[in-house]
């Protein structure tokens, strides 16, 4: 495990923090999720895919148990787990950490306990056409000694960045192009198993 005291961070690559904010993005006006795929080596937790998850109905447990199991048999062939959560809140001006993104976080946590919640900051997201910020648009909670999810430091932003500098530009390319409508979350596939929750074609 990481030592304590803030020293583990987080590298999440370009594509797996794309995919899941322009899933956030396909469905504006709901709450969406999804899981962060990777592994760790020494104090570094490496993010190297994501899944995203559902856009109805976030807490039920059968639809979410059948993903994660789909999930972990998926990427454990290929030598990843599940390192952590993401969560966009239904109301873009709502910063909050609701139940839901805890408790299922405390779930991913009891498997990786090096595991993180990333809170999708729609300011930020906002904001990024007008400036050059390179950190992602997101805030990093992980749990404290006490089994609370915490914002990590004052902006989360030097334990969080993107493997790739240019992720941001990449984002707002595939904003303008309307990429996300391509996105397929386990919603998706559930209602119709042709759909593949893995976007094989999303980055091509």
């Amino acid at each position: 495990m990481g030592g304590g005291g803030g020293e583990l961070r987080y590298e999440i690559s370009q594509n797996a923090y794309i995919k899941l904010v322009l899933h956030s993005l396909k469905h504006k006006t709901s709450a969406v999720n999804g899981v962060f795929v990777g592994s760790s080596c020494d104090d570094v937790v490496q993010i190297i895919d994501s899944v995203p998850l559902f856009h109805n109905h976030l807490g039920l447990l059968p639809p979410l148990e059948i993903s994660l199991i789909m999930i972990e048999e998926y990427y454990s062939a290929r030598g990843l787990g599940i390192v952590g959560y993401f969560h966009a809140n239904e109301r873009s001006d709502d910063v909050e950490l609701g139940s839901v993104a805890k408790n299922i976080g405390d779930h991913i946590y009891r498997y990786f306990p090096q595991a993180a919640i990333l809170l999708l900051d729609n300011k930020k997201l906002e904001a990024l056409p007008k400036g050059k910020d390179r950190l992602p648009v997101l805030q990093l909670y992980t749990r404290d000694a006490s089994k609370n999810w915490k914002l990590a430091g004052s902006d989360g932003g030097c334990q969080l960045t993107t493997k790739e500098p240019a992720a941001n530009a990449v984002l707002l390319d595939y904003i303008s192009s309307k990429k996300w409508e391509d996105v397929v979350d386990f919603d998706d596939h559930l209602d119709d198993i042709t759909k593949d929750w893995l976007n094989p074609g999303l980055f091509e």
